[in-house]
């Protein structure tokens, strides 16, 4: 799912623009004077503040201003403890942690065991890596106020690592009260025992999210690194304001009306690099994976022989132009894992990024018995990062010899659409595109796209292979670095072979704040607020 929305180019006359300038900064308050309050432009507005209800980047944001986990990745992707200390038993079957001193939750109420249990659990019910740490799970108790067991059925390999997760869904943790809350019904608090407390009556959706700083947090004692070590808030308070123009945006940055913007558009970038007081950084080192998704349920990609053609007709380097533009921010990437991360591999890639498949894609369209039944593919024109794919897509399928029927239309008409099983021309789809954050997908159990379960809780597009769900699963039971590389290596290769879904490379999303600011975080799941120092 995508989860990112750019600001769109502007279309506003320098006046009006400015006249939203000035309206966003009646909301400021006069803390900014006292230079104690950053100010930030997200790159989406929050509307949904429950971490557990959705996948949303700007939720999982929010998350981790109010909430805490019981361990963490760090820069060295080693799961490092957070809240919790553990053991592990010499059967690999119990894990044991122990809460660390001085956990408040925001209402005063200690951090107990009970309550990390029942967070656990709703976790375990909403996450793909959290239900597939569930299916090895005998049982999950307190054994006392803080002590956490974690049972077994049978050794599973992924188990710090899934509560170590980076991005959504991130086990947060949360009073006992609110983690029972009925499945699929928001909570009815921001209540956590995170560095920033949540300001309920200043949140306006669409205007501003306020957040200040937690004076009973207790950071750990190890230097901050990614989401893991001492979470030390620097300044009293933290503001999300809504400008859905990039200029608008980037003006009040310029102006230092506000401090940090955290994705201006490519195309605005120029302006920023020539102000010598304005800082320019891509946080998150591995980027996002943008990819394309087939339907497996109907014709013509309910045959391997018409995906492979069409997998084979797809390249990289041009999506990647037409996405971003400049080679700065983009990389062409064959693994699909992630390139630069532990499980990295370049096997079954070389024409997509090479760009050298399409001499074959036309020989095996030829061989797969393909009757000109059309593509139709989804193309939202209202969300910059996914513009450029469908219409690259499809001009590289009808070269190969496809049929394609490119239909118009917005992000949010996708979202609901490709949840449709039905056929194309009944309302369904063929083929539609998308963006992952990096972590969402560095592995495969994380990784939702490269799941074949089917229409039994699989992925939109619905594969169904046996062999990719029992690679899955060796992945998932295996004890060794070595061995999860090598199963991961099988399953791309396989993946690939069988076109479950097309990688077409990463993309970098630089954030920019002023230089009043020192102390910004890199890390797969950004930005985070704790550590910046503000002049």
């Amino acid at each position: 799912m995508f989860h990112i929305s750019r600001w769109k180019r502007p279309t506003m006359a320098s006046g009006i623009a400015l006249s939203v300038l000035a309206l966003s900064a009646a909301v400021m308050p006069q803390a900014i004077a006292a230079g104690k309050t950053i100010t930030a432009v997200m790159h989406s507005d929050l509307r949904v503040t429950d971490p557990g209800l959705t996948t949303a980047y700007i939720t999982r944001d929010h998350g981790y201003m109010v909430y805490d986990t019981l361990v963490a990745t760090d820069s060295n992707f080693k799961i490092q403890p957070q809240m919790a200390e553990w053991k592990i038993s010499d059967d690999k079957l119990t894990y044991t942690f122990t809460l660390r001193d001085g956990l408040k939750w925001h209402d005063g109420k200690p951090v107990t065991a009970e309550d990390c249990v029942a967070s656990l659990k709703r976790w375990g019910k909403n996450d793909g890596m959290g239900q597939k740490l569930m299916d090895f799970t005998a049982s999950i108790t307190a054994a006392d106020d803080k002590t956490i067991v974690l049972k077994l059925k049978e050794p599973y390999g992924l188990v710090l690592e899934s509560l170590g997760k980076p991005s959504s869904l991130v086990p947060f943790m949360m009073p006992k009260r609110l983690a029972e809350t009925e499945p699929g019904k928001a909570i009815a608090e921001q209540i956590g025992s995170g560095p920033f407390k949540f300001l309920p009556a200043e949140f306006q959706p669409g205007v501003k999210a306020a957040y200040e700083k937690n004076k009973d947090y207790v950071p750990r004692n190890e230097p901050a690194s990614w989401t893991a070590g001492g979470k030390v808030v620097k300044v009293d308070r933290v503001e999300w304001l809504t400008m859905p123009d990039a200029q608008t945006a980037v003006n009040a940055l310029q102006s230092g009306d506000i401090d940090f913007m955290e994705n201006p558009s490519f195309d605005l970038l120029q302006v920023l690099e020539g102000n010598k007081d304005i800082k320019i950084e891509t946080l998150n080192k591995f980027g996002f994976q943008t990819l394309g998704r087939m339907n497996f349920l109907h014709p013509p990609f309910d045959n391997v022989k018409v995906r492979r053609a069409a997998f084979l007709a797809m390249s990289q380097k041009p999506v990647l132009d037409a996405l971003v533009g400049n080679p700065k921010y983009y990389k062409i990437c064959g693994a699909i894992f992630i390139c630069d991360t532990p499980l990295a591999t370049d096997v079954g890639s070389e024409t997509l990024v090479k760009g050298n498949g399409m001499a074959e894609a036309k020989k095996a369209l030829a061989e797969s018995g393909y009757d000109g039944t059309p593509i139709v593919i989804m193309a939202p024109g209202d969300v910059v990062t996914l513009k450029a794919q469908p219409i690259v897509a499809a001009q590289l399928l009808r070269e190969a010899g496809f049929k394609v029927d490119v239909q118009a239309t917005d992000w949010q008409t996708v979202v609901t659409r490709r949840a449709s099983q039905k056929p194309p021309k009944e309302g369904g789809w063929n083929m539609f595109f998308t963006n992952w954050v990096g972590a969402d997908v560095a592995n495969p159990v994380v990784n939702v796209s490269i799941g074949g379960r089917g229409t039994k809780g699989g992925w939109f597009g619905w594969a169904e292979d046996a062999k990719v769900e029992q690679l899955r699963d060796a992945f998932a039971r295996a004890s060794t670095a070595e061995e999860q590389k090598k199963i991961a290596a099988d399953l791309q290769k396989h993946a690939y072979e069988q076109a479950i879904y097309i990688p077409l490379g990463q993309y970098f999303a630089p954030s920019a704040w002023r230089t009043s600011l020192s102390g910004v975080l890199d890390g797969p799941a950004t930005p985070v607020f704790w550590n910046i120092e503000k002049k």
